[in-house]
């Protein structure tokens, strides 16, 4: 079981979650680089699209040597996922997708849940002004007002990121769609949603399980971004229940 961190995080964040899986599976964390303590050289060009990060992902369980790989993505990381899996399907066997989003931006016949000024905004901010964004940005991105430690924790996340490696991430992250992508995916897929999100919307959860081949969607009784930190409980029961099916 391979987890995989959202923009501005790293794998310290899937500490309430992972370890309920380690007496069943290999348990493998990693940070993407710039995140934590990975310190790769960054390549801009390389990192310019998410397939850079999608193919460290393939690199990473074929150097490991593994297989039947259940792929746990938050955030940009469940569209990083999806790519790795359409690339080397061989490697894996189901993807578990928290807060995903194929694409922010507002199309026609579809909500993304941001204007082209809003991904603006966002991105002239994060340039001008990186540890601003942050602060202001996290406690929202949380959305868990009355626990203000789970937004500070967002935030101090979000300061351990070099600025220029977090504004290239986020220019990959928002500015992408790979809407065309998730026919492509032939892994069974768990779509995990919040009830209430600023990024991902549940009517965008809805549209990732519907454009898959083989998807469940179950919206969980959560606030937020980041379940996985303010409701892992739920996370890991709806994990469960979706890999005793094969079982």
């Amino acid at each position: 079981m391979v987890f995989a961190h959202g923009f501005g995080c790293d794998q310290n964040m899937w500490r309430h979650v992972a370890p309920q899986f380690e007496d069943r599976y290999r348990v493998v964390l990693f940070d993407f680089v710039g995140a934590g303590g990975a310190r790769a050289p960054y390549d801009p060009d390389r990192y310019a699209s998410l397939d850079g990060y999608a193919d460290d992902v393939v690199r990473i369980c074929r150097a490991l040597g593994l297989r039947d790989v259940v792929f746990v993505g938050h955030s940009v990381s469940a569209m990083i996922g999806a790519l790795a899996e359409v690339a080397a399907p061989d490697l894996f066997d189901a993807l578990v997708m928290i807060g995903p989003s194929p694409r922010y931006l507002d199309d026609a016949g579809y909500h993304g849940g941001f204007e082209p000024a809003d991904i603006d905004n966002l991105l002239d901010s994060l340039a001008g002004n990186y540890l601003g964004w942050s602060a202001s940005m996290a406690p929202a991105i949380m959305g868990n007002p009355d626990r203000p430690e789970l937004g500070e924790e967002l935030r101090a996340s979000f300061c351990t990121v070099d600025p220029a490696i977090a504004e290239g991430f986020a220019r990959a992250t928002f500015l992408a769609d790979n809407r065309a992508d998730l026919p492509a995916v032939s892994a069974r897929c768990l779509v995990l949603q919040s009830r209430e999100d600023i990024i991902a919307s549940p009517e965008v959860g809805r549209y990732v399980a519907d454009h898959l081949a083989d998807a469940s969607l179950v919206v969980l009784d959560a606030t937020g971004h980041c379940p996985h930190l303010s409701a892992p409980g739920e996370v890991v029961d709806a994990m469960n229940d979706f890999l005793k099916v094969r079982a």
